[in-house]
């Protein structure tokens, strides 16, 4: 049975909690960090001189199905997912001719979408994991309906929903996940310089990395939906300039 809801100190409000998140992040990229601090500029830069990162989610699995909280957990994909994976497949290939690595989170959805994305390429590609790319640890909410934990834990829901700094019970908080994150995206640019790497994650990271490509606020992290298989492309540049060229292109699953 889930455990009764605990008293949390959060006198802010939700909307106050991510004005303050948002300020202080502002600061930060006024201090001189982060891809927000490349000089502002009209003219397009040439693609060539950028690495391309192309986000992955993987496909379905019973919890996507399910709505509920996987982080940590090892689920595979379901017979949806394999189907959506292969489509994925395909139209990764189309987009990428040219592919450096292909880069996974360790676990298992994002393993079989990552080989399967891996053998439509053309040549033979790198494959590896990293487990910077994990999904979120959602600790005691793993494996839990999104109603059911709301029903146990409103009050930590709440105070997770309003401060990215707040973790879910024996959890990780979205701040950890972005340093990690972060780190391992900052390592692909600096190793592929001028070429096209797949990386292959979860929700949370990739959703993450969207957010700071696109200078937002942590109100992004619960307005954008990412389907499961869906891709986003961006292509940053050694000196923190970013362009976002799609968010979420779901056009490859309309069939399934």
């Amino acid at each position: 049975a889930a455990e009764p809801p605990r008293e949390v100190a959060a006198p802010d409000s939700p909307a106050r909690a991510l004005a303050r998140e948002a300020g202080g992040r502002a600061a930060t990229k006024r201090a001189g960090t982060g891809p927000a601090t490349a000089p502002a500029s009209w003219e397009p830069r040439p693609s060539d001189t950028a690495t391309r990162l192309i986000l992955v989610r993987h496909g379905e699995t019973e919890f996507t199905e399910q709505r509920r909280y996987s982080g940590r957990g090892d689920v595979p994909l379901s017979a949806r997912g394999r189907a959506q994976v292969r489509a994925t497949a395909a139209r990764v290939a189309a987009l990428a001719p040219a592919v450096a690595a292909v880069v996974s989170s360790p676990l298992s959805r994002c393993t079989a979408t990552a080989r399967a994305i891996a053998g439509a390429l053309r040549g033979t590609v790198p494959l590896r994991t990293d487990d910077d790319l994990i999904e979120c640890d959602f600790g005691a909410w793993e494996g839990r309906t999104f109603a059911e934990v709301r029903a146990g834990w409103q009050g930590e829901l709440d105070a997770w929903l309003a401060s990215t700094r707040v973790a879910p019970p024996d959890g990780e908080s979205f701040t950890e996940v972005a340093a990690r994150v972060t780190r391992a995206t900052d390592a692909l640019v600096e190793a592929y310089p001028g070429e096209t790497v797949v990386v292959v994650s979860h929700v949370s990271p990739i959703k993450l990395v969207l957010r700071e490509a696109l200078a937002a606020d942590d109100a992004f992290l619960h307005r954008l939906y990412l389907d499961a298989a869906g891709i986003s492309v961006l292509d940053r540049w050694s000196d923190g300039g970013v362009a976002v060229r799609s968010v979420n292109d779901t056009a490859h699953l309309a069939a399934l």
